[in-house]
């Protein structure tokens, strides 16, 4: 996305947490407007200011955003007057927005381009369960949680820009976590090893059953999502080396019996969500977050239902590209999705 020749307005932050750029924060000497990125964790996140999204952005504040997705792997802007149409436009400065074949009755019908996480509470009700139930039943673990968007797709997308709209007074953070910085931190037997494997993804993985009948498996029987990945991708833009896992996706490593799949899952799912590599956000109305998919996962809240309170969350998704390992070998589709077909 950096085209050739900009001079950078932004301030960038480093890793270490010092920046580069004007000093004034906000104009260069010529009068261009600036965006300022700050880390607020060691690997993972970058809070950006001195922009309005809803403003029509130039190209080298694009650029600099772009540039602080794939640094930060997910970038926070606070206070933000965004509305549907807005928000697609913002969007689409950084690629083609996905356009879900189906979505819930709270997404705003005139805008495809947009989902309300608030569908969410009406799946659990449309096959015989409260939410609360749903949830259990989906994610019976803290590691089943974590996922990447539509991480079962064999073209997963590549982004995602998250807008609240209304949140609980506390409670509902959202917790991402950099999985290049992941394997990274793998050593050096265990990366030459991952290096070679693939895994199916697959929708569904995990959900436990109600005894009898049950109309949300027969749901996800009917409806199936899978796609054999490499455990390891390579980023196609910074040539970064992903530990591509997730809880929520992730089935069964390929070659491997279940029971060495299973303890090498668990090690590999234990080094994703380390701590150290993990940011973790408090929403405002008026807060986005953008994220890099193909480099994250993420672990939505479940500290909220009791409270009360309602959580408004409108998403959009850029479409994205076939994932690659070590080897040169693309991800291969097994059912429910072809690339660029949504």
């Amino acid at each position: 996305m950096r085209a050739a020749g900009y001079r950078w307005l932004a301030r960038v932050g480093s890793a270490d947490g010092n920046a580069d750029g004007n000093a004034d924060g906000n104009a260069d000497g010529n009068g261009a407007r600036m965006v300022e990125v700050q880390p607020v964790a060691g690997y993972t996140g970058a809070e950006i200011t001195g922009v309005d999204l809803a403003d029509e952005l130039d190209d080298a504040q694009v650029a600099a955003i772009w540039d602080a997705v794939l640094r930060w792997k997910v970038v926070f802007f606070r206070g933000q007057r965004l509305d549907h149409a807005g928000h697609v436009a913002f969007a689409r400065r950084f690629g083609r927005p996905v356009v879900l074949a189906r979505r819930g009755s709270a997404s705003p019908a005139d805008v495809p381009e947009v989902e309300t996480t608030a569908d969410r509470l009406e799946l659990g009700g449309r096959f015989g369960m409260d939410h609360d139930e749903w949830l259990q039943r989906r994610r019976y673990s803290l590691l089943r949680g974590w996922h990447c968007d539509h991480g079962a797709r064999v073209d997963p997308p590549a982004a995602t820009i998250l807008r609240a709209e209304a949140v609980p007074p506390y409670g509902g953070d959202t917790t991402w976590s950099n999985l290049a910085a992941a394997y990274a931190g793998l050593s050096a037997p265990v990366k030459e090893f991952v290096d070679r494997l693939r895994a199916e993804h697959r929708l569904g993985v995990g959900y436990q059953p109600r005894p009898g009948d049950d109309a949300y498996l027969r749901h996800l029987l009917d409806h199936q999502v899978a796609s054999v990945h490499p455990l390891v991708r390579v980023h196609p833009e910074t040539g970064e080396r992903i530990l591509y896992v997730n809880g929520y996706y992730v089935e069964q490593i390929v070659d491997l019996s279940r029971a060495e799949s299973r303890a090498v899952l668990d090690m590999l799912l234990e080094q994703a969500v380390r701590p150290e590599y993990t940011v973790r956000f408090r929403w405002e109305p008026g807060s986005v977050a953008f994220w890099d998919n193909r480099a994250t996962i993420h672990l939505a809240p479940s500290d909220h239902a009791h409270l009360g309170a309602p959580r408004i969350m409108h998403r959009v998704m850029l479409a994205g590209d076939v994932p690659v390992g070590v080897d040169g070998k693309p991800s291969e589709a097994i059912t429910g999705s072809a690339p660029g077909r949504w």
